[in-house]
């Protein structure tokens, strides 16, 4: 605008003098008009120069770098478990009869020894006293039987009577003191049923709901309820021969001395979370199964407050191997584009470059990184989206780099549950 009222103004005066101009001698005449043609030239060239003033570049965007570290690395594997319990007792009657009372509460901790469930017990009683008068009747032959042995053998000595007298005598009596004992087997089995009619736990551990309801006939192939052993508790996985292969050594000294390898694991639990109690291998199976190339492992967890229940799944991770030497970068510095990965690398002279990379497995909030980085390079961690705006807005960036200011990258502290 302030260059376009100069001009105008240039023009009023050339204007005002050209009537001047025109009466005036010829050299006068010719001086005035080089004198506003150069003022026209000076305007234009005034006016030119500000058209050519350049906006200022926009200042290279600051992003967060974090150097590849270089680390031995402990390789772990996860493979889905089932928890159960060491002991799982189902509690079947040893008598038949009817369900009096059930004794304890459906899927609570019951004690070793606890009652569970009562049966009628009148007919055992019944059965009871009957072996207990037989029993008595045996007894009182063996003392008749016993005074006629003791009457008859000085007689028998003394040829008063016959000797097979005597003889039968004798035998009465040791029929009668076999017959004793058969009794006393009796009494004691009947004795048996009728404490059977009251069903007892036979470990610590929590007690299913019951199968069997009060006024139920119950017999031996009765399964009344199931009592589970949870502490501790057991988690059964399969694991590949290969796997397998890596932990041999540790659980063949398992199986020649019998004693937990060492291997610790961990259980994550179906909601995600690390349980708290790290946990042992205890159990080896015998064969590698047939079809699925896998082999059974049992690892054991304390469960003192009963939280994990047999039945339960969750996965059980383990170290099965140590990386050495690996390069390790921040997780959200990895972009994977339709299962390809791409790292942006900072250069010496501050300019980001797009460089494909070959990742392995994650380890906490790193990455393994297999191919594409040397120990030491800089990586961006935070402002990727910049960096790709600013490619995307001049092409010549993708081959010559991305100019950025970078600034150190601060990892958050790793949780519990992801510190391995």
């Amino acid at each position: 605008m302030h260059s376009r009222r100069m001009i105008e103004k240039a023009a009023r005066m050339q204007h005002r003098h050209s009537g001047w101009l025109h009466s005036a001698a010829g050299g006068r005449d010719w001086g005035s008009r080089w004198l506003v043609a150069g003022c026209l030239i000076a305007l234009m060239g005034l006016l030119g120069c500000e058209k050519k003033e350049e906006k200022p570049q926009a200042a290279p965007p600051e992003v967060l770098v974090a150097e590849v570290a270089q680390q031995n690395v402990p390789i772990f594997q996860e493979w889905v478990a089932q928890l159960t319990g060491p002991v799982n007792a189902d509690i079947t009657p040893k008598v038949q009869g009817y369900l009096l009372k059930q004794a304890y509460t459906n899927g609570y901790f019951v004690k070793k020894g606890q009652l569970l469930f009562e049966l009628d017990p009148r007919q055992y009683q019944a059965a009871l006293d009957e072996a207990q008068a037989s029993l008595e009747r045996a007894q009182a032959n063996v003392a008749r039987y016993q005074a006629d042995v003791d009457r008859d053998t000085p007689l028998a000595a003394q040829n008063a009577i016959p000797q097979k007298q005597l003889d039968t005598d004798q035998s009465n009596l040791a029929a009668a003191k076999a017959e004793v004992l058969a009794q006393k087997a009796n009494l004691d089995n009947a004795k048996l049923n009728l404490a059977w009619t009251k069903i007892y736990s036979p470990i610590d551990g929590i007690a299913g709901d019951a199968k069997s309801q009060v006024g139920d006939l119950v017999g031996m192939t009765t399964k009344m309820v199931t009592i589970s052993e949870v502490s501790p508790i057991w988690a059964n996985f399969n694991i590949s021969e290969a796997s397998y292969l890596q932990v041999a050594a540790r659980i063949a000294a398992f199986v020649r001395t019998g004693k937990s390898t060492g291997m610790q694991v961990s259980y994550i639990q179906a909601d995600g979370e690390k349980y708290p109690h790290e946990g042992k291998v205890v159990q080896v199976n015998r064969q590698v199964t047939q079809g699925t190339g896998t082999i059974q492992i049992t690892a054991e967890f304390p469960n003192p407050d009963g939280i994990l229940r047999p039945g339960g799944f969750g996965r059980v991770r383990g170290q099965t191997a140590e990386n050495k030497n690996a390069l390790l970068v921040p997780q959200p510095a990895v972009i994977e584009v339709q299962s390809q990965y791409q790292i942006i690398v900072v250069t010496p002279d501050n300019k980001a470059v797009f460089r494909p990379i070959k990742v392995g497995d994650r380890v906490g909030q790193n990455w393994i990184v297999l191919e594409g980085l040397q120990p030491g390079e800089r990586v961006v961690v935070e402002g990727i989206q910049k960096i790709q705006m600013a490619a995307a807005a001049n092409p010549q960036f993708v081959k010559e780099g991305v100019p950025v200011s970078p600034k150190p990258y601060q990892a958050p502290a790793e949780s519990a549950a992801g510190s391995n």
